[in-house]
């Protein structure tokens, strides 16, 4: 699928102040990352909010994969804070419980016939990422719909007005599928979340309709060749990418693996954008080595949520205001009376 971008504008769109007419028309590109990825992606927005003025949820498209799906909801939904992260009275065990309690949700079907029919059985005699394509998980991806649900409120049972494209895999139809284009069936944006977040092997694949769903992951970390079915050139594409690392680490780290592979797809779309739309400038925020500490190397781990989100605050400081990556913010997003982070 191409991802032909469905003409959906806010109902509720706000005005947009005076101090904003001049503000660029941004695309956002929300990678897959796991639970980490998603409070990564949830501090780094509000980093750049706080430091520039501008509100994610004026991007002119966002593309969420996994994680960054869900991270897609909440920017869409308004739901973008810091209550999303903690509420208030909640310590790190209390989030941490309540993150376990929602996404974690036990999966009562083996499912290890779909899997020998979608998976397994193809992968034998194409062996690759196909081998785990349906095959059951210790979770339900209902949990992740039902998490959606939780922190997005209504909206998870409709989909935003502004253009949105969640991206995820059918195992039947043997293809990206992105929600919110205009290939893709309607579906609840929880569901959308849901589908896109069920990697194989943890959680088992996300039934909408006859389909079967998994990861966006399996294709693609980021899935940015996406921003390419807008309408029109932007001026500024701005890419989270929690799982396409490239900072060098001490040691081993098998996790590294995950990151090179999620590179070389994030390079491969960052060069097709390049020649499609050569006056567009392109931001790819990543994680640093004090945050990958936190991070990884289990980037499913609730605990870890809270301190990648402390750790990520921390380091966004630095990174916005280092000049080469503030000369272009400050061309495209800042807001004179509004900035400092």
């Amino acid at each position: 699928m191409n991802g032909e971008i469905r003409g959906r504008r806010s109902r509720a769109q706000r005005s947009v102040p005076s101090t904003l007419q001049s503000v660029s028309r941004v695309g956002l590109v929300l990678g897959g990352g796991g639970i980490t990825g998603a409070a990564y992606e949830t501090a780094a927005l509000m980093a750049l909010e706080l430091a520039t003025g501008w509100d994610p949820n004026e991007a002119e498209v966002i593309i969420g994969t996994s994680a960054g799906s869900y991270v897609a909801g909440l920017v869409r939904s308004g739901q973008l804070s810091l209550d999303v992260v903690a509420a208030a009275g909640e310590d790190r065990t209390a989030v941490t419980s309540k993150i376990s309690s929602y996404v974690f949700k036990p999966n009562r079907a083996s499912g290890v016939g779909r899997w020998v029919r979608y998976g397994l059985a193809p992968g034998l005699v194409r062996p690759g990422v196909r081998l785990i394509l349906g095959s059951p998980g210790r979770y339900s991806a209902e949990g992740i719909a039902e998490w959606a649900e939780h922190q997005i409120g209504d909206m998870a049972q409709s989909w935003p007005d502004r253009p949105t494209l969640i991206t995820s895999y059918g195992i039947k139809a043997k293809q990206r599928v992105v929600f919110g284009s205009v290939e893709a069936p309607d579906v609840p944006l929880r569901d959308a979340i849901a589908a896109s977040s069920a990697v194989p092997l943890i959680f088992s694949p996300h039934a909408i309709g006859e389909e079967l769903y998994v990861d966006g992951g399996v294709m693609s970390g980021t899935h940015a060749d996406l921003i390419l079915g807008n309408p029109a050139p932007l001026d500024l594409v701005l890419i989270l990418a929690p799982m396409a690392a490239d900072a060098e680490r001490e040691g081993f780290n098998y996790d590294a693996l995950f990151d090179r592979v999620g590179k070389a797809a994030l390079d491969a779309e960052m060069a097709l954008i390049g020649d499609r739309w050569p006056d567009t400038d392109v931001i790819v925020l990543r994680p640093e080595p004090e945050v990958l500490e936190e991070m990884r190397p289990n980037p499913m781990k609730a605990e870890a949520a809270v301190p990648t989100f402390i750790r990520t605050m921390t380091s966004m400081r630095t990174k916005l205001a280092r000049a080469k990556m503030w000369s272009v913010l400050e061309r495209h997003l800042e807001v004179p009376a509004q900035s400092g982070l």
